[in-house]
C-alpha cells in the first residue's frame, strides 16, 4: 500500500473533487499541502453536493483525519465560515478528524484589501486574481512577517507580528493612498477568534510521520493546476504557490520518500479562468459548446472559464515537471455528440515545430498549435463504468491521448458521480 499525491496537470478545474473523494473512501488520512480558498472543489456524495474551499475533501467521510497543511495559506475567517457551512449539511467536524499545521500561515484582512487594491491599480493585462489575500499572504511568509496559526495563542505575539507586519503594508497603502491597518482592531479580531482555531492546531508533520510508520494510507490533495505554478506555470498568469507534487512534502511535513504514487486529473479537453495564454481556445461555436455542456463556471469565483481543444504538448510537459506515473482523464462525456475532435501535439514557433511551451510571454504569444484531428462519437459514454460501456472512437481518443502524454490512464471519470468511474489501476495499490 502506497500514499498517492492528486495534482490537475492543466489549468486546475480538471475535476479533482470527485476523484479525491473517490480516492478518499480508500485513504486514512486526507491532506491539503498548498493555495488557500482561491480553489474549489465540487464534492457529490449519496447525491448532496458539497462545495469545499480550504477544507480537505475527506472532512465530508467519516472515520478520515483531514490535514491542513503548512503549505496553506488559511483565511481564518473563511475557514470558520466553511466548517459552519459543512455542519449545517451534516458533517461531524472535530478535533478528530480536522487538524492544522501549527506553522501554517494566515490570511489577514489587510492581505484582502492589498489583492483587490493592486489588481485594481495595475495597467493593461491583469492577472487575474481572486481577490482573497493569497498572494500578498505568500508574500508576507516569504518575507519572514507573517502571522501563524501557534501566534494565536497569545496575544503579546500577535501584536509583535501584527508591528513587523504593519510596518510594511502601511508603508504600501500610504503609497495607494489608503488608510492605515489599526493594528489594534486586528488583534483584537484574532483573539476573539482563536479559540474556535486552536482546538484544531497540531504539529501535523508528526501525525503523518506516525500515520505513515503504522501503515495508513495518505491522500495528498492538490489545489490548483500543475500549469498555475509559480515557477513553472505560465508565469505572470500563476497561482502563488508550488503546484506540482513535489510540494507535497514541503508543504505538509513528510519527506519525499512518502510520495509514492502521483495521480495527474486530466480534463478531456482544456479550459481556463481569467487572463494568461491558452494555446488551444476556441472562441467560437466549440468553446461555446464545451462550456455549456461541461457546466464550465468557476466553484469559488463563478466566472466562465474559457474552453479548447485538449492540449497534449501542455500536458505532457506538465506530467514529466510534476513525476506523475498516472492520470484520472475527466469529463470525457462533454466531447459526445462532436463529429471530429481536435488534439494539439505541437507548436509552431519561430518557423519550427517545438514540443514543449517556451517561458517567455513574448514566444506565449507567439506560438500556433499544430493539431491532429480525430474521429468523434455520437454514443453517449455519460456514466459508463466499464471499458464495454464506452464507444470505439471514445476508446481510441483514450488511447491516442496516452501515447501523445507518455503516461498511462488510471482511471476514467464519465460523470460527477463518484461511481461513475472506471478504476484502471489503483494508484493505492500500484
Amino acid at each position: 500500500m502506497g500514499n498517492v499525491v492528486v495534482v490537475g496537470s492543466q489549468w486546475g478545474d480538471e475535476g479533482k473533487g470527485k476523484i479525491v473523494d473517490w480516492l478518499s473512501e480508500r485513504a486514512d488520512v486526507v491532506v491539503r499541502f498548498q493555495g488557500g480558498h482561491n480553489a474549489g472543489h465540487t464534492l457529490v456524495v449519496d447525491g448532496k453536493v458539497y462545495k469545499l474551499s480550504l477544507m480537505p475533501s475527506g472532512v465530508v467521510r467519516g472515520g478520515k483525519v483531514s490535514v491542513i497543511g503548512n503549505g496553506v495559506v488559511i483565511d481564518p475567517w473563511a475557514l470558520l465560515s466553511e466548517m459552519d457551512k459543512l455542519r449545517g449539511q451534516g458533517v461531524d467536524i472535530t478535533p478528530d478528524s480536522l487538524q492544522i499545521a501549527a506553522n501554517a500561515t494566515l490570511i489577514m484582512p489587510y492581505h484582502r484589501e492589498l489583492d483587490a487594491l493592486r489588481e485594481d491599480a495595475t495597467k493593461g493585462v491583469k492577472i487575474g486574481t481572486t481577490r482573497r489575500g493569497i498572494g500578498p499572504a505568500y508574500e508576507d511568509k516569504v518575507g519572514r512577517r507573517a502571522i501563524r496559526v501557534c501566534d494565536l495563542q497569545s496575544r503579546d505575539t500577535i501584536e509583535a507580528r501584527l508591528e513587523v507586519a504593519l510596518t510594511h503594508h502601511n508603508a504600501v497603502r500610504r503609497g495607494l493612498d489608503q488608510p492605515e491597518v489599526d493594528g489594534k482592531e486586528i488583534a483584537d479580531q484574532l483573539m476573539e477568534l482563536a479559540p474556535q482555531i486552536l482546538p484544531y492546531m497540531h504539529n501535523v508533520w508528526r501525525t503523518l510521520d506516525d500515520a505513515q510508520k503504522s501503515g495508513k494510507k495518505i491522500l495528498f490533495e492538490g489545489a490548483q493546476g500543475s500549469l498555475l505554478d509559480v515557477d513553472h506555470g505560465t508565469y505572470p498568469f500563476v497561482t502563488s504557490s508550488n503546484t506540482i507534487a513535489g510540494q507535497a512534502a514541503g508543504g505538509s511535513g513528510m519527506g519525499p520518500r512518502a510520495l509514492d504514487y502521483v495521480l495527474g486529473i486530466t480534463k478531456a479537453y482544456t479550459t481556463r479562468v481569467g487572463s494568461g495564454p491558452f494555446p488551444t481556445e476556441q472562441e467560437n461555436e466549440v468553446g461555446q459548446y464545451l462550456g455549456e455542456k461541461g457546466h464550465e463556471f468557476g466553484v469559488v469565483t463563478g466566472r466562465k472559464r474559457r474552453c479548447g481543444w485538449f492540449d497534449a504538448v501542455l500536458v505532457r510537459q506538465s506530467l514529466t515537471i510534476g513525476g506523475v506515473d498516472g492520470i484520472a482523464l475527466t469529463k470525457l462525456d462533454v466531447l459526445d455528440g462532436l463529429d471530429e475532435l481536435k488534439v494539439c501535439v505541437g507548436y509552431k514557433h519561430k518557423g519550427e515545430i517545438v514540443d514543449y511551451l517556451p517561458y517567455g510571454m513574448e514566444d506565449q504569444a507567439a506560438i500556433e498549435p499544430v493539431y491532429e484531428t480525430l474521429e468523434g462519437w455520437q454514443d453517449s459514454t455519460f456514466g459508463a463504468r466499464s471499458w464495454a460501456d464506452l464507444p470505439a472512437t471514445a476508446i481510441k481518443y483514450i488511447r491516442r491521448i496516452e501515447e501523445l502524454i507518455g503516461v498511462p490512464v488510471a482511471l476514467l471519470s464519465t460523470s460527477p458521480e463518484r461511481d461513475d468511474t472506471i478504476l484502471v489501476r489503483d494508484p493505492f495499490q500500484d
